[in-house]
């Protein structure tokens, strides 16, 4: 999770992984993490880690630290706060920067226009949608920590976004040959790099 403070993104993680609200969060200092186990599917559970980073400026030459490894990401802003919106720019520079994909592709993002809850939006949708298409972002999703609106759905689709990376990665590692482990005694075999 990444974006500017007071925009929800404890709110949205701790909604996303232990199932409540509340509204008496403190800023976080660097950063958080958080974990949620899900059952993909018969054959493959995931441990989802999230690092619920600081959105403050004094924190931001620590992001790579908090990249590493990363195979997804969500950006989030305030729908009720103008200059929330303004910030996404910045920190999807930064995230581009410093994080891709083994492949070299950029890692799949969502933005998260969280406190859907609250009317009178001061950024309008029709805003959004076109910040994304400008921007390659893959999809974006109203959402309220506060009343569970599409926190679960946003962090599925992202989480099948990550997962078609991964299966991308693996597929092309699969049909790589270890030359250092080729000899004429196992010609025939073929090593899966890792």
């Amino acid at each position: 999770m990444k974006y500017s403070s007071v925009h929800g993104k404890t709110a949205v993680v701790r909604r996303y992984t232990d199932g409540r609200f509340s509204s008496n969060y403190k800023i976080t200092i660097g950063a958080d993490f958080s974990m949620r186990t899900l059952q993909w599917d018969e054959n493959t559970k995931i441990n989802l880690q999230l690092w619920d980073i600081a959105g403050h400026e004094r924190f931001g030459c620590m992001t790579r630290v908090y990249y590493k490894y990363a195979v997804g990401a969500a950006i989030v802003f305030d729908l009720s706060r103008t200059a929330t919106f303004q910030s996404v720019r910045k920190w999807l520079k930064d995230l581009r920067e410093k994080l891709t994909l083994a492949d070299g592709e950029p890692v799949p993002v969502v933005l998260l226009a969280n406190k859907c809850d609250i009317p009178g939006y001061a950024v309008q949708p029709e805003v959004v949608t076109r910040f994304c298409k400008e921007q390659g972002i893959q999809a974006w999703f109203m959402t309220s920590a506060k009343t569970n609106t599409n926190v679960d759905k946003a962090m599925q689709f992202l989480v099948e976004r990550a997962m078609g990376s991964r299966h991308r990665e693996i597929a092309r590692e699969s049909d790589a040959i270890m030359l250092n482990d080729w000899n004429e005694d196992n010609a025939e075999k073929v090593d899966i790099c890792c």
